[in-house]
């Protein structure tokens, strides 16, 4: 039913039908009783019985025809017909009837203005015309009983008065709504089109803030608002995987002597945006890009409670990032005729990740197995995919193939035993 009426509302066309049909109803029930009274002009009436002149028609002439103001039946109405002594009940259903002209806020100003014409017109023709004699007879019974002079205004030049200043006070207040109404419906329009701007911006700066720092790191900046500079966001971590991946002989390609090295910083801006690319796939949701410096990119999975599983997948999503960056990077080789060659080092373990600086904030990682995962990479083969003994364990359960590289010497580490990522087996779920 609610439904019915807001589609029905949501029609102009049937809601003017609508208003200008109770309208006219409303009019034509407070003019009703007008055509049921005696319209016989009674001083006219007098002067005939008597066979005087209408001017003779005194008070005397009527205390001796039986006739007092407030009488509706007399010798000229007759005993079934009945005349009105308050003719004024008509001019107040009348202007009732206006008044419910301006109860329909959304009918339009035009239509207002017709209607309130043609009941002004309605209501003169009556009034002045057909059924003048009842204010004829109520103003000559009024005036005759209070002894008032024949120059005193008439109700009927009263009603006309009132019924057309009431017309034009309706048909301003009707402009006034209408002028107000299209105030409000511009106001809404420009308040829905700056609530709109204002969500479009919101979600375009999140975007951007997205680009620079994770997600939910973000969004605890954005319903933080109220902290001061000086409040630290950290967050403690467990059984993070770091991958780091380095471009090893970019380096020996880039000359800036060919064009400033604009084109060969625009290739490995092409090969980088590829992997941020492969980085959007589904699979790859666990994991977050930290950063590139130079030509080594960094991610790590796991930094979440969400993307953090219990049965290491956000490991194996890594190690499986790790080997279609590879395969990307084979594709460009193929491509532009180079021979770029990439090492990739794994590592897992705890980490500590947040947000140092208040502009320009950089999300980072730290701890001692970022520093694994980098000498991972910096002390791998080319072409190669270099873990330690916790990947290993991990990877190793999954289908996974590895050579034992040995022990190697790392940097503020010792002697640590490495492995190399050879592949996977055809039945393991990542194949």
């Amino acid at each position: 039913m609610k439904l019915l009426s807001y589609r029905m509302m949501s029609n102009r066309i049937f809601t003017q039908a609508i208003s200008m049909t109770t309208i006219v109803m409303v009019f034509v029930a407070s003019l009703f009783c007008m055509f049921a009274l005696n319209t016989t002009d009674l001083k006219n009436c007098l002067a005939r019985i008597y066979n005087i002149s209408e001017s003779e028609v005194t008070n005397a002439v009527l205390s001796n025809s039986g006739i007092k103001y407030g009488d509706e039946t007399n010798n000229c109405t007759g005993s079934t017909s009945a005349t009105s002594h308050f003719p004024e009940y008509v001019l107040f259903s009348v202007v009732s009837a206006m008044l419910s002209n301006a109860v329909f806020i959304k009918a339009s100003n035009l239509l207002k203005l017709t209607i309130l014409i043609a009941m002004s017109i309605v209501f003169l023709v009556l009034s002045m015309v057909t059924h003048v004699s009842l204010y004829d007879n109520r103003d000559f019974l009024l005036y005759t009983y209070l002894g008032y002079s024949e120059t005193t205004f008439s109700l009927k030049w009263i009603s006309m008065a009132t019924i057309l200043l009431f017309s034009a006070t309706l048909f301003i207040h009707a402009q006034q709504v209408e002028s107000t109404s299209r105030l409000d419906f511009i106001w809404k329009q420009q308040a829905h089109e700056e609530k709109e701007e204002m969500a479009s911006l919101r979600t375009y700066n999140m975007k951007l803030v997205a680009n620079i720092l994770p997600l939910h790191v973000a969004e605890h900046f954005l319903k933080s608002q109220n902290k001061k500079d000086e409040d630290l966001y950290y967050q403690d971590c467990d059984n993070v995987c770091v991958m780091f991946a380095t471009i090893a002989n970019f380096f020996e390609f880039y000359m800036e002597y060919y064009n400033e090295g604009v084109e060969c910083l625009r290739l490995l801006n092409e090969i980088i945006a590829d992997f941020d690319e492969i980085l959007g796939q589904e699979r790859f949701l666990c994991i977050e890009k930290i950063k590139t410096t130079g030509a080594t990119y960094m991610a790590a999975s796991g930094l979440t409670e969400k993307t953090n599983f219990a049965d290491n997948r956000h490991v194996i999503a890594a190690t499986e990032y790790a080997l279609a960056i590879r395969e990307q990077l084979q594709y460009v080789n193929s491509h532009c005729f180079n021979n770029f060659q990439m090492r990739i080092g794994i590592s897992v373990g705890p980490v500590v990740a947040g947000v140092i600086g208040a502009r320009k904030p950089q999300y980072d990682i730290w701890g001692n197995t970022v520093n694994v995962a980098s000498r991972m990479d910096s002390t791998g083969e080319l072409g190669a995919i270099q873990v330690t003994q916790e990947v290993h364990n991990v990877l190793s359960k999954n289908g996974y193939i590895f050579e034992c590289r040995g022990n190697i010497k790392v940097k503020g580490k010792g002697d640590m035993l490495t492995y190399l990522l050879k592949g996977r087996n055809v039945e393991s779920p990542e194949a």
